[in-house]
């Protein structure tokens, strides 16, 4: 089967260069954008990684995952980052989660309504299918860092605001790690008060100000 299932990768590569290339208007001649290149190079040797360290049994699934990986890696640093920040929309639409780009980081904003009760600390059902979701594609893509930082409102005393955050953000930390993420890729962080993007004088801008944010960045 490993045999079979890499030739043939290799053709459909190929063919996916040859739809990429562009005619330069200057020369004449046929080009191919480096990003294109360097994602093709990226699939094939994620590929051969992924059948090579996979079980008999899971060698399609760890070439396919190898090769989006790769493509990403050989794409470049923005690249690998555009593709999770693709993924992650699709996997986290109308979860109530937005997904936001600064410069090559991703940050997923997840409100207390979706991962806690008021004054909880223990995660909801609906942040635990949102977590998986993000699991899926951080398992994918595993030369990204996830720094979980949990934040409130400014309700009640500043210390227990940073001690209550810090419990939330290493559960979010701690529940990744359940599904496979590796602990030298986490780390969390209590926030507390600091930062709102909401004011908090008024209930609404209360509700987004208790958040936890996943910031994703490359290792």
């Amino acid at each position: 089967m490993k045999r079979i299932f890499l030739p043939m990768l290799v053709g459909s590569v190929a063919v996916a260069v040859a739809g990429c290339q562009t005619v330069n208007p200057y020369t004449n001649e046929s080009e191919t954008a480096n990003a294109t290149t360097g994602a093709v190079i990226g699939a094939i040797a994620g590929t051969v990684i992924g059948v090579a360290s996979s079980s008999r049994s899971d060698r399609g699934k760890g070439a396919l995952i190898g090769a989006a990986s790769g493509a990403a890696l050989g794409g470049g640093v923005g690249y690998y980052m555009d593709v999770q920040e693709a993924e992650l929309r699709q996997q986290l639409k109308s979860t109530g989660v937005s997904v936001t780009r600064n410069g090559e980081n991703i940050i997923l904003n997840m409100p207390n309504a979706v991962t806690f009760g008021v004054d909880q600390t223990n995660l909801s059902q609906g942040a635990k299918n949102v977590l998986n979701s993000v699991a899926v594609v951080a398992q994918k893509y595993d030369n990204t860092r996830l720094n979980v930082l949990g934040y409130t409102d400014s309700s009640g005393a500043a210390s227990y605001n940073l001690r209550l955050s810090q419990v939330r953000a290493s559960e979010v930390s701690t529940y990744l790690m359940s599904r496979q993420i590796k602990s030298s890729r986490l780390s969390s962080q209590g926030m507390g008060e600091l930062d709102p993007i909401a004011s908090n004088s008024t209930k609404v801008g209360r509700s987004q100000n208790r958040r936890v944010e996943i910031v994703m960045s490359p290792l």
